[in-house]
């Protein structure tokens, strides 16, 4: 049953987006999809699993559709059947057409996310709360919104034009780095992680000659597949250098580095951001220990990744690098230097960290409490306490 529940979840969003093409309504195809996909969990393990089943899916859902704009609009059978071509097929254009309108920039990147979610990676409002940590009703009117927005706005159901391609999958690439990031960041959200992957592989697979799809994927999959080692037993954060290495998922690390070297050939002139950062952690993820991290590749790295991605936070990242290469003070200067992560905690975390190795011990505390007076999921605010009680 599991398996079925897997095929019908996977073609669900391939349905959803033809029926959407033929609707022109979201809201009007979600439920003809949700009633087709009921119908199939209900009928298959009885009847069997269609030859066909997305054009069954089609089928069913299409005729739910009439029968919903029979109901809503009043209008005679046939004419509403007329609104609707037989359509047997889900091309992949009309998967990537409602990637891009459910990732659209004129909606928020909370409606973004939330929408990602809910009709692109099928699950139920409710699901799409919790993942998110929103409560239900919230979520059920943050859906609502970002649906009228399409409508209202007339957002257009297509593939971008070639001349705003670049800058809308970088949208829709952030969308979905977005969702890994809250699971990532909260360390337990696997469901949420594992969604972020299924959508990276889903935009890779529609558009695989793009540099910034296959380097997403091949950063999702070398980042989640040290998931496992992250947490100990009691639920407390391990951190890299500490973590177990045979934990980690050397098929995901695999799969990552050889999608990296893909993404990495497509991209000769101009290198990616998503594929340079799936770089830095193929780096990590190949190191058979941490004391045999190469460190001068790590740089290397991040210094071509400040030339697309010039942010307070890489640079951060880059004097982590050096003080592990050059030593703490090395590190520590770079840090100081830097403006405009007051805010952040990894910023504090890392001087306090720092400061700790170079024996200032006052100086360390205050920057471990600055970080633990901003926002922190439950294990990284655990990690944190423990290394002020160590000081």
């Amino acid at each position: 049953m599991d398996e079925l529940a897997r095929l019908v979840r996977d073609e669900g969003a391939r349905v959803l987006a033809t029926l959407v093409r033929l609707t022109g309504s979201l809201e009007l195809a979600e439920d003809a999809t949700q009633d087709a996909i009921e119908r199939a969990l209900l009928t298959w393990p009885r009847d069997g699993v269609p030859y066909n089943p997305r054009a069954w899916l089609i089928v069913t859902a299409r005729h739910r559709a009439v029968d919903l704009i029979r109901r809503e609009a009043q209008r005679p059978a046939k004419e509403a059947l007329a609104m609707l071509p037989e359509d047997q097929v889900a091309p992949d254009t009309d998967l990537l057409s409602l990637i891009f309108t459910c990732c659209h920039p004129a909606l928020s990147l909370d409606a973004q996310v939330a929408l990602a979610l809910r009709t692109l990676g099928g699950l139920a409002t409710d699901e799409v709360a919790r993942a998110l940590l929103v409560p239900e009703p919230t979520m059920a009117k943050r859906l609502t919104r970002a649906r009228q927005k399409i409508q209202n706005a007339r957002i257009p159901y297509r593939v971008p034009p070639d001349a705003d391609l670049p800058e809308r999958l970088n949208g829709v690439a952030a969308t979905v780095y977005l969702i890994f990031n809250k699971a990532y960041d909260d360390l337990r959200g696997a469901r949420l992680a594992g969604e972020a992957v299924r959508l990276g592989r889903m935009l890779a697979g529609l558009m695989p000659d793009e540099p910034t799809a296959l380097g997403l994927l091949a950063l999702l999959l070398l980042q989640d597949s040290r998931r496992a080692a992250r947490l100990d037993a009691s639920g407390r954060l391990v951190l890299l250098p500490d973590q177990d290495r045979s934990r980690w998922d050397r098929a995901a690390i695999r799969e990552g580095v050889t999608i990296l070297g893909t993404a990495l050939r497509r991209s000769p002139v101009r290198p990616d951001r998503y594929a340079v950062q799936a770089a830095i952690a193929a780096c990590h993820a190949l190191a058979p220990t941490y004391a045999e991290t190469a460190w001068d590749a790590v740089i290397s790295w991040y210094d071509v990744l400040l030339t697309v991605q010039d942010t307070p936070v890489v640079r951060l990242n880059r004097a982590a690098a050096v003080a592990e290469r050059d030593g703490p003070s090395a590190g520590l200067a770079l840090v100081s230097r830097l403006s405009g992560l007051e805010s952040y905690p990894w910023w504090h975390a890392t001087r306090a960290e720092l400061l700790s190795r170079l024996g200032d011990v006052p100086a360390a505390r205050a920057a471990y409490c600055a970080a633990l007076a901003l926002e922190l999921s439950a294990p990284q605010r655990s990690h944190l306490e423990s290394r002020l009680a160590e000081l």
